[in-house]
């Protein structure tokens, strides 16, 4: 176990009751243990010097995943706007032609892929927590059968790309030429197909860091060689193409390279016939993933379409749309930064639901919320801030430039808002999109059409009113975390994982041998007197709790103790769990008993000793008061007994 811990730096055990000298050794080492599953869920909360102790670990375990990730968002979104800035250097109409093709043809397409591709956030992510390494591969191959087929599907929209820019009103020079571009990029699709799936893969398992140096290899040659085949040589468009094809396969290859290379051993075991098992269960979980992400990226594509049809005596209806391009292209920066965190807390609570930790998986919500709502803040201030200048670095067109001055209010509480709600939707794929459908579609867009056109706001209006679905969107999703029983939602991460392939088989507990309860369905008990001869007394919980913790991960058991109690267990569980029960209520000194008599489960036995003992100060406190009651004056002069009470304090 120890071997296995040294390759997760994210998930740090946590030794409860530690005495202030552990705990600042736990806090100086925290980039480098691990945790597993089977370890302590973090102990409850009371007061502020442990909310802000909690807050600094949770803190770097987030930012050890949020900082690479961040990173490789924006390098990998570089890849196509650095590809649109050599393009304007080519032609008016090659850059035209690179922004249609990357916002609407290749836009569409990513936000299908990248969508079908989550489910595997959540699925990696609780198998990785649970200890079921062995089920990353498989999924990782399953959602590459799903996401290549998808990709020959959508390769129909590159294939008459032409003619469906044509109908949604592109000029027939552009439609053309953003046509040939995109049956030119069609590499890139199953580029898609292939990369989406390792990133998830390799995100479950923290490798975030190998994948920011993969992205940032890439930009730098991206960038290198679309001078060189685009300006240098002459190939424009062509170029274009070539190099933005080989930006996405070189991340690939290099991050396929890296999974077989012996760096994902435990969790790549080889190619297996399981990918092909149980496909369409597995469609439908990256279904709901895709809807999610697709309705997402389509609210604000539309809100680009919207503002093209505005007629207004004083701004033209290229100027409209040439605005709100620009303040999208600010917004899609943005976004990427709230997309790096949400693959960070992805990560974060699914490997801690998966593990049975519903406390810490609560509160590494808490605290990604709270960093994506600073950045978010920061961002939209250095906007309203520099409101006067930024324009003049997009557009030379003085009504473009006071357009976008107008719209900066709206567009930094987009970005505060745009910044929290990605963290808040992670891991509810189903739920989120019917969310999405409703507060975007059935009350934002409308709300929008009419303050736009009906009432003439114009662009302001039609902002106004999307941002309000979004708004009404981030509340509804609040409301959900705020009312999710994490309890059940942990409880629910281990059935998933069971349903997708892995076998998770109860231990039991014995003297001498440990055997599988799938194979014998024996109950076995433990001699409590022999392996935890130390009884729990108000005092020295910390003894305690190691004795019964090394027994505990001996035998592979904690799942009885740590994790709350399954939906529907069967007649052995039940059976088991009640040994388990009493031998834990034969290790506690009748004073400690009288605190668990009301529990029927070792769980909830587990969990009130650890409410009531765990904390260092109330340990402290019931020493004294065992000490002070054992204290007796007997032949004891007043001074000296005194002076022993005075000690004792």
């Amino acid at each position: 176990m120890a071997m296995e811990d040294a390759e997760q730096p994210l998930l740090s055990p946590r030794l409860v009751g530690e005495d202030s000298h552990h705990q600042e050794q736990l806090l100086s080492r925290l980039s480098n243990t691990t945790f597993t599953a089977g370890i302590d869920d973090i102990p409850p909360i009371n007061g502020v010097r442990d909310f802000f102790r909690e807050y600094l670990i949770e803190s770097k375990k987030l930012w050890f995943l949020a900082g690479p990730a961040i990173f490789t968002s924006l390098c990998r979104y570089s890849l196509g706007a650095i590809t649109q800035v050599f393009s304007g250097q080519v032609g008016t109409l090659a850059l035209a032609a690179v922004s249609v093709e990357n916002s609407v043809i290749a836009g569409f397409s990513f936000g299908v892929m990248l969508g079908m591709g989550s489910a595997l956030e959540t699925l990696c992510g609780q198998a990785f927590g649970a200890g079921q390494v062995g089920m990353l591969g498989v999924y990782m191959q399953r959602s590459w059968v799903i996401l290549n087929s998808t990709a020959l599907m959508l390769s129909l929209l590159y294939i008459f790309a032409s003619k469906f820019l044509r109908v949604i009103g592109q000029t027939e020079s552009i439609s053309k030429a953003a046509g040939m571009f995109a049956m030119w990029m069609l590499p890139q699709l199953f580029a898609y197909a292939f990369n989406f799936p390792m990133a998830k893969f390799l995100q479950a398992q923290s490798k975030i860091i190998v994948m920011a140096v993969i992205a940032g290899v890439a930009l730098v040659l991206h960038t290198v060689l679309s001078w060189l085949l685009m300006l240098k040589l002459g190939w424009g468009l062509a170029g274009a193409a070539v190099v933005l094809n080989m930006s996405w396969i070189f991340i690939v290859l290099a991050q396929f390279l890296y999974i077989i290379s012996g760096a994902c051993d435990r969790t790549w075991t080889g190619f297996s016939w399981k990918a092909f098992q149980q496909l369409w269960g597995f469609v439908r979980l990256s279904l709901a993933s895709a809807v999610m992400l697709c309705l997402e990226v389509w609210y604000f594509m539309a809100l680009i379409l919207f503002a093209g049809y505005l007629t207004n005596a004083e701004v033209s209806v290229d100027l409209s749309g040439e605005c709100t391009f620009f303040n999208m292209n600010i917004l899609g920066w943005t976004i990427m930064v709230a997309m790096g965190m949400n693959a960070a807390i992805s990560v974060r609570v699914s490997n801690e639901l998966g593990a049975g930790h519903p406390r810490t998986a609560k509160f590494s919500l808490l605290v990604a919320v709270s960093y994506s709502f600073m950045i978010g803040i920061t961002i939209a201030l250095i906007l309203i801030i520099f409101r006067n200048h930024y324009p003049y670095l997009f557009s030379n067109d003085s009504q473009v430039q006071e357009m976008v001055i107008d719209l900066t209010p709206l567009l930094a509480l987009c970005i505060t808002i745009n910044n929290v709600q990605p963290v808040l939707s992670a891991g509810w794929q189903t739920a989120v999109a019917y969310v999405n459908i409703t507060c975007y579609y059935l009350f934002g867009v409308p709300l929008g059409l009419t303050l736009g056109f009906l009432l003439h706001m114009g662009v302001k209006g039609i902002w106004c009113g999307m941002l309000t679905g979004t708004v009404v969107q981030t509340c509804v999703l609040l409301g959900m975390i705020y009312k999710t029983n994490w309890n059940k939602e942990a409880s629910m991460a281990g059935e998933r994982i069971k349903k997708w392939g892995a076998q998770i088989q109860p231990s039991t507990l014995c003297t001498t041998t440990v055997y599988s309860s799938s194979s014998t369905q024996q109950l076995l008990t433990t001699n409590v007197s022999a392996r935890a001869p130390i009884k729990l007394i108000p005092s020295n919980y910390q003894v305690w709790y190691t004795q019964w913790r090394s027994l505990l991960i001996g035998y592979d058991f904690t799942s009885y103790v740590t994790v709350p109690p399954p939906s529907m267990p069967t007649a052995f569980w039940l059976r088991q769990d009640q040994l388990i029960l009493g031998a834990l209520v034969a290790s506690l000194s009748p004073e400690v008993v009288s605190h668990v008599l009301s529990s029927d489960t070792s769980f909830a036995i587990w969990t009130t000793l650890q409410q009531i003992y765990a904390h260092p100060s109330r340990v402290q406190m019931l020493s004294l008061k065992v000490s002070l009651t054992v204290a007796k004056k007997g032949s004891q002069s007043i001074e000296a007994y005194l002076l022993h009470i005075k000690n004792l304090v």
